[in-house]
């Protein structure tokens, strides 16, 4: 099969910054919106998808029409979502970040399942470049899905608000990826 372009576009800076925002359905600012479009001048890609969160989805509607589908929402927090990290117990945090998978926030997602999720998303795609605007930990999931990283190798990769995230997917049964940009 023919090799498409997958670009990931992290949402603008949100309206309430410093927090862990995974289900919280925050907007982004009219400049995190702007730095989005501005991300994407020139870019050439066939299809639009957009996580169903407004920090997302207001930013895919300013860059065009787009396909909504909640699987490139951003990790469920739980008990966390919507609170400043610095709130956070310490310890617990620090082990979640350590591994997210066995330490799961309190009423939350696992890695695993947000991994998945994301997979399953990537693998029904069309084989046109798309471009999707998400979260940072839903461009990170894919990096791990697509390119094999371990999880403590994907916080290596800086992905600030309206990160964009290019990859070239070769379709298939297990499709794989090379990374071809990052800005």
């Amino acid at each position: 099969m023919t090799a498409f372009l997958l670009h990931l576009l992290r949402h603008g800076a949100p309206a309430l910054p410093g927090r862990l925002m995974g289900r919280t359905d925050c907007p982004a600012t009219a400049e995190g919106i702007a730095a989005c479009i501005k991300q994407v001048e020139g870019l050439s890609f066939d299809r639009l998808i957009s996580s169903d969160l407004v920090r997302c989805a207001d930013a895919a509607r300013a860059i065009g029409a787009a396909t909504i589908d909640p699987r490139w929402r951003e990790l469920d927090f739980g008990e966390w979502d919507g609170v400043a990290a610095s709130e956070v117990d310490a310890a617990a945090i620090g082990a979640f970040w350590d591994d997210p998978d066995a330490n799961p926030p309190p009423g939350g997602e696992r890695w695993s399942s947000l991994v998945e999720r994301v997979g399953e998303a990537i693998r029904e795609l069309a084989p046109v470049d798309t471009l999707v605007v998400t979260h940072g930990g839903a461009m990170r999931a894919a990096l791990l899905d697509l390119c094999g990283f371990q999880q403590k190798d994907l916080w290596a990769f800086d992905l600030p608000y309206a990160a964009l995230l290019t990859l070239k997917i070769w379709p298939g049964e297990r499709p794989t990826a090379q990374i071809v940009g990052l800005s």
